[in-house]
C-alpha cells in the first residue's frame, strides 16, 4: 500500500512530480482498470487543492457515463459534444475553462462549481472517456495544472488496462 501524504511544495511543477510519481506507484502494477480510476480519482482529491470533484466520465454506447469519482454525486450522462466534459470527448483535447458560467452549454453538476480542467482519456485512438476536476475557485487552473493533469491521463493510459468494450 501506497503512503499518500500531503507535503508542502515550492511550485506546482514540483507538487505535479509527486502527484504523478504516486499515481504511477499507485497503479503501475493493479491489473484492474476500475480500482486504478477509483484511487486516480482518491489521489487528486487527496492531494490537490482548492477543488471540489474529481473523476472519471467514461464513454459507453456514445455518450459519458459517470465513471469512478471523489466529490459529491455528479451528473450521470452527458452527451458528446454537451458541456465541459462532452466538449473535450467531442474535440478529444483537453478545455481548461476559468468560469464555467461563461462556458456556452455548461452543465452544472455541483452549483458551487466555478472552474473546471478535463483531460480526454484516449488509448489506441480511441475515446475512453475523461478526467475532470471541478473547483469553487474562479480560474483555479491555468497551463500549468494542464500540462501536468495530461501526464496524469498519460500515466493512466500507459498502464491501465481497459476491457475490450473501452478499446
Amino acid at each position: 500500500m501506497n503512503n499518500i501524504e500531503k507535503i508542502e511544495f515550492e511550485n506546482k511543477d514540483k507538487f505535479y512530480n509527486y502527484l504523478n510519481m504516486k499515481l504511477t506507484g499507485l497503479i503501475c502494477e493493479e491489473p484492474d482498470w476500475l480500482a486504478n480510476l477509483a484511487n486516480a480519482s482518491a489521489v487528486l482529491w487527496l492531494l490537490v487543492e482548492d477543488i471540489n470533484w474529481a473523476g472519471f466520465y467514461l464513454y459507453k454506447n456514445g455518450e459519458l457515463v459517470l465513471g469512478p469519482f471523489q466529490g459529491k454525486p455528479a451528473c450521470t450522462h452527458i452527451g458528446i459534444g454537451k458541456g465541459v466534459c462532452g466538449t473535450a470527448a467531442e474535440l478529444k483535447q483537453t478545455q481548461l475553462v476559468k468560469n464555467v458560467h461563461e462556458f456556452p452549454g455548461h452543465i452544472a453538476c455541483d452549483s458551487a462549481s466555478n472552474s473546471e480542467i478535463v483531460v480526454p482519456v484516449i488509448k489506441n485512438d480511441r475515446l475512453i472517456g475523461v478526467l475532470d476536476i471541478d473547483s469553487p475557485v474562479l480560474g483555479r487552473f491555468d497551463e500549468t495544472d494542464r500540462k501536468h493533469l495530461e501526464k496524469f491521463v498519460s500515466i493512466i493510459e500507459k498502464y491501465v488496462n481497459f476491457p475490450e468494450s473501452f478499446i
